[in-house]
């Protein structure tokens, strides 16, 4: 998620600058992965530092501070807490007024996880449609039936849809109702689709639904040459099924002879759900994504067959134009709930809203860094922890969270100074030690909550020593942001590359209410707030 309309996942294949975005695509894809554990690592790390320290008996002052600080007698260090103001925003797309820095270009790819489903009552952030479409396809061209050589004798038992079921975000027990149409518009499938928007596609008749709970979805299940679970089937019409064979047994309509015909007859699947209190994850790739076409064939003297052909999902990236379209569409409804509400306004929020891909951020700013006095700075963190809902065990917080500045200079969202550093060697982000995972925390009441502890010392340092601006910061929870890499060299010129910073591994999973702070007298310790542990000079 990021502002300004330039997009490394646009695949152009058929040009130079093609090749170069797909390998960026290529390279940014391999460091998500790597970035998993990196974060990982580094969120151990943090929660064994913090849990240390929490053991020794040393003042306060010392306690974050602690491996840092020499080990020798009289050297006296303090502590003070900054107020960290919040202003929650919302990303868009277009509109009347377009303003770069809120709008939201993140594509859809057929590698991430896919959505499905309907949130109706998420009682902080409103509703959440997620709706899918794809193509699947023969795995070769040209493509035959087992009909020969009774080319007219296939008939059709069953046609299903079927998709390869990873997880489920929100309340598993309430009852889905998925429908199944075919997409009449075109699908193209050297074209990554902007995830807030699916104006383009015009859909057709219904072929199919099925009302379930996504419990269910865990089940394994028993049909013909397919014993397995994860699985979610949809029934399709008759109709639809021997339109299929249909086209394979008339050669003057056969749509089978290559890619091509294929598109001219059929042009994909288009899924949402009317009903639910959750969203669905699914994987494309999957052996448990597929078209069966479950049928009986002749064979030899008045003998029939049963028989299933299966349709897949063929990844671009291995079969070029021939491979499917795909697009993941998100919408977000806020209504009237409570990050609704708290839009707008001059004054710092209480409660910061923080949701994944398509969903919101929040403007921090941190007025006494302006003007504060020269020091050592042995520890600076931003402090923010989840304000508990109940409803938090249904749709539970994003992964990682997200820091970055806006430059004024620059025009546009750069990586925190010193702090948030690309390592060219490994090609990944040092998130883990900045801060980007939770650790686990507990709120005034005993429940647990998460707090991220984002590590600002050389930053603030550079700040107290006259050598950095104060910028204003944001706080967000995408996927990507594609922020302006500024390396940490004092003088060091802005380079374009790396410019995507894998955050989250997934859209739309993953929401939080932080505690806000609503002004430099706001007595609530669990507030956002900057703590820095230094030593005077």
């Amino acid at each position: 998620m990021q502002p300004g309309k330039s997009d490394p996942y646009r695949l152009h294949s058929q040009t130079k600058l093609g090749k170069e975005l797909k390998k960026t695509y290529n390279r940014n894809f391999q460091m998500l992965k790597n970035r998993q554990l990196v974060l990982t690592l580094g969120s151990i790390i943090t929660t064994t530092l913090i849990v240390l320290s929490s053991c020794r008996k040393i003042n306060e002052s010392t306690e974050l501070g602690g491996d840092i600080i020499p080990a020798v007698d009289n050297v006296n260090t303090f502590d003070t807490l900054l107020t960290v103001e919040a202003y929650n925003d919302l990303f868009t797309l277009g509109g009347p007024v377009t303003d770069t820095l809120k709008e939201d270009s993140t594509r859809s790819d057929y590698r991430y996880e896919q959505f499905l489903g309907w949130i109706n009552d998420d009682p902080l952030f409103g509703k959440t449609d997620a709706q899918m479409y794809f193509e699947l396809k023969p795995q070769a061209f040209p493509f035959k039936f087992n009909n020969i050589p009774y080319p007219d004798s296939v008939i059709l038992d069953s046609v299903v849809l079927i998709l390869d079921y990873v997880e489920t975000y929100g309340d598993s027990s309430v009852a889905q109702t998925v429908t199944v149409s075919e997409l009449i518009s075109e699908f193209r499938v050297d074209t990554s689709y902007l995830i807030r928007k699916n104006s383009d596609f015009f859909v057709g008749g219904l072929l199919g639904s099925r009302t379930f709970k996504p419990s269910a979805l865990k089940d394994s299940v028993k049909a013909l040459f397919d014993t397995t679970s994860h699985q979610l089937r949809i029934k399709l019409s008759d109709a639809f099924g021997n339109r299929l064979l249909f086209y394979d047994t008339n050669s003057a309509n056969n749509m089978y002879a290559s890619d091509s015909l294929f598109k001219t007859k059929f042009k994909g699947f288009a899924l949402k759900s009317t009903s639910g209190n959750a969203v669905m994850g699914f994987d494309l790739q999957g052996e448990n994504t597929k078209l069966g076409i479950y049928y009986r064939h002749l064979h030899g003297t008045g003998d029939y067959d049963s028989t299933v052909n299966y349709f897949i999902f063929k990844p671009s990236l291995t079969y070029g134009l021939a491979g499917s379209a795909s697009h993941n569409y998100a919408k977000r409804d806020y209504g009237t709930s409570p990050i609704a509400m708290a839009q707008g306004g001059t004054t710092p929020d209480g409660y910061v809203y923080m949701q994944n891909t398509p969903g919101s951020f929040a403007k921090l700013k941190i007025p006494g860094l302006t003007g504060l006095s020269n020091r050592v700075v042995h520890r600076a963190e931003l402090i923010a922890e989840q304000a508990y809902d109940p409803s938090d065990t249904l749709f539970p917080p994003p992964a990682f969270l997200y820091l970055d500045a806006y430059s004024p200079v620059l025009g546009r969202y750069r990586n925190i100074p010193y702090d948030v550093v690309f390592d060219g060697t490994n090609g990944v982000f040092n998130l883990g030690s900045f801060g980007a995972a939770p650790i686990n925390g507990v709120d005034v009441t005993g429940k647990a909550i998460k707090e991220w502890h984002f590590n600002l010392t050389r930053y603030v340092q550079h700040i107290v020593t006259g050598t950095e601006t104060n910028y204003e910061l944001r706080l967000v929870a995408p996927l990507y942001a594609i922020d302006q890499y500024v390396a940490p060299e004092p003088g060091a010129p802005p380079i374009s590359f790396p410019p995507t910073v894998f955050i989250n591994p997934t859209i739309i999973k993953g929401r939080v209410r932080l505690v806000g702070n609503t002004s430099t007298l706001d007595p609530n310790p669990h507030r956002l707030r900057l703590r820095i542990v230094y030593s005077k000079l």
